[in-house]
């Protein structure tokens, strides 16, 4: 397969209607979606997980119920399969916590003329400076 020259195009509306889904509360399960059921894995903050059901009960978990989000910037590379290569840099805050910055890596993969979500990284940029 070829490398996809819309790659950029691709990661940027990902990027959008990712984070349109996952920021409203009464939508974010719908995240799921996104993900295989066997094929996808996801490290949120150092725990890592794998498929679709897991990954579902790990969004549903969370206990934030508001979230703000700017995104900084979104980089996207082609990768040798077809798929995409995304990388997030932005910043959230949940709830009425204070906000922090935030990186978020994902691999899409091509299937069937359309992508999943194969490798998702999430992790709060905090830095611990005592």
């Amino acid at each position: 397969m070829a490398l996809n020259p819309q790659y950029e195009d691709i990661g940027k509306g990902f990027v959008q209607q990712y984070y349109g889904i996952f920021d409203d509360p009464a939508n974010r399960a719908n995240v799921v979606n996104f993900y295989s059921a066997t094929e996808s894995f996801m490290t949120f903050e150092g725990h890592q997980i794998q498929g679709a059901p897991k990954i579902l009960e790990k969004v549903q978990s969370l206990t934030f119920q508001k979230i703000t989000r700017v995104i900084t910037t979104v980089d996207s590379q082609p990768t040798f399969d077809g798929g995409v290569l995304i990388n997030v840099l932005g910043r959230l805050q949940c709830d009425d916590d204070p906000p922090h910055a935030f990186s978020q890596v994902f691999v899409l993969k091509a299937n069937a003329g359309t992508y999943f979500v194969a490798h998702d990284i999430f992790r709060l940029n905090i830095h611990n400076s005592a």
